[in-house]
């Protein structure tokens, strides 16, 4: 049964840790040098500033990529005792960090310990020749973790970041994977202001990091909507409770096992959302009594424990990002053509055309605020765990209920042909 929990009540829109949005995403991978090359040149997009052996960081060798408001940070360790090589070991490249701008790095991490969080780095300085940058992270789900990132300013954006900004990093053991740099000597305090009101950092993205751009041709991408987490069964609703009482989240929308279905596996998730919905983390478990292995279990089966299983990046133009995609080499997940003969009478009208909806692939659901139109990538990775969602909102602010059912048709057939259902 869904349930809608959107009710802003004065504990909902509270904002305890002081975050203000999605800062970057970094993943861990083997081949930093490949995955940049194909997410440049399949998704679109663009090299912004690159850290490894050429400016000095002799542990890890990191590439930011950026599309509008999107930061991808691509990882590789530059030897086995970094940590990264046992994340890569364990689940094959994955998401290590979803980073979290925020007003205060120190305040967002000391309060999140207080309120139950596990610290993974302490408050820190991050500097180079271009000033410092304050920065702390904590543990979530599995070996993920949420870095706080704060810039001292005074006045409009920071010029290197943009209004949807990113930038920072964060490995165990206070080493940045970023950027190669140490925390500063001085622990106590923040870095000041400049004297003309300018931000105390002015690099291209985090100290460490170097300008380097490459262009990439950009798809219509536009800023990440939402990114799910995958847990083991029975853990959903701990973590539900960790992002409700660590980071001040709500519960926006829930699913149960009658929602998400079919003959051979379930699953259960309840999105957890911000006050202000600018940040929001769908949590799945896999649900019991079905005959097969759901999508989830498969998830942390190949990925060895919980994890970030999809990202959904949001675009103005479903039908130009994801036909550019398609032209890059992406492949979809896709539904029977018999899903397209029934969206008039369950959707209604909608503005696009059917058969170019039919043509690229696309679904279509609708709530009572409007409808949205989305998609999902395949496995971007040889394990069946991280994934893409391309997704369209003209009103909607759901999550495409209505779709579930093929969706979920469509994946047990790919599992099936893995061997994995």
């Amino acid at each position: 049964m869904i349930t809608n929990t959107t009710t802003e009540t004065a504990e909902a829109v509270k904002n305890p840790l002081g975050l203000k949005k999605i800062h970057h995403v970094e993943f861990y991978v083997g081949n930093a040098k490949q995955a940049e090359f194909y997410y440049r040149k399949a998704f679109g997009f663009s090299r912004i500033a690159y850290s490894g052996l050429e400016t000095g960081n002799r542990e890890t060798t990191s590439y930011l990529l950026r599309q509008s408001n999107i930061n991808f940070v691509l990882t590789t360790p530059m030897g086995p005792e970094h940590p990264a090589a046992e994340h890569i070991k364990q689940h094959g490249d994955g998401v290590k960090d979803i980073a979290f701008y925020v007003e205060d790095a120190d305040h967002a991490f000391n309060e999140s310990v207080k309120r139950g969080a596990r610290a993974v780095v302490e408050p820190h300085d991050l500097k180079d020749d271009n000033g410092s940058v304050r920065h702390a992270a904590v543990a979530t789900y599995g070996d993920t973790i949420h870095s706080f990132i704060s810039y001292n300013r005074v006045g409009g954006p920071h010029p290197s970041k943009g209004e949807g900004s990113n930038g920072a990093n964060g490995t165990e053991g206070n080493t940045s994977s970023a950027a190669g740099t140490t925390p500063s000597a001085q622990s106590g305090g923040h870095p000041s202001l400049n004297k003309d009101g300018s931000y105390e950092y002015s690099g291209p993205f985090l100290p460490g990091f170097v300008e380097q751009n490459v262009e990439g041709e950009p798809t219509g991408l536009m800023l990440i909507d939402h990114i799910v987490g995958n847990v083991e069964l029975g853990k959903m609703n701990e973590w539900c409770d960790f992002y409700r009482d660590v980071m001040g989240f709500h519960r926006y929308i829930t699913f149960d096992d009658k929602d998400i279905s079919t003959e051979y596996s379930a699953l259960m998730s309840i999105v957890m959302s911000d006050g202000q919905h600018n940040i929001k983390f769908p949590i799945n478990e896999p649900a019991e009594g079905k005959g097969g292995k759901s999508q989830i279990q498969e998830y942390i089966d190949f990925y060895r424990s919980a994890g970030a299983q999809h990202i959904a990046l949001l675009c103005r133009d479903v039908l130009y990002t994801v036909g550019k995609l398609q032209e890059n080499g992406i492949e979809f997940l896709r539904v029977p053509d018999t899903y397209y003969d029934e969206i008039p009478a369950r959707v209604g009208e909608i503005d696009e055309d059917i058969e170019d909806l039919k043509r690229l692939g696309i679904l279509v659901d609708r709530d009572d605020e409007g409808y949205l139109l989305q998609i999902f990538t395949k496995p971007v990775e040889d394990r069946p765990t991280v994934f893409f969602e391309i997704l369209q909102r003209k009103g909607c602010k759901g999550f495409g209920k209505g779709n579930f059912k093929a969706l979920f048709v469509s994946i047990e057939e790919e599992q099936r042909r893995r061997g994995n259902l």
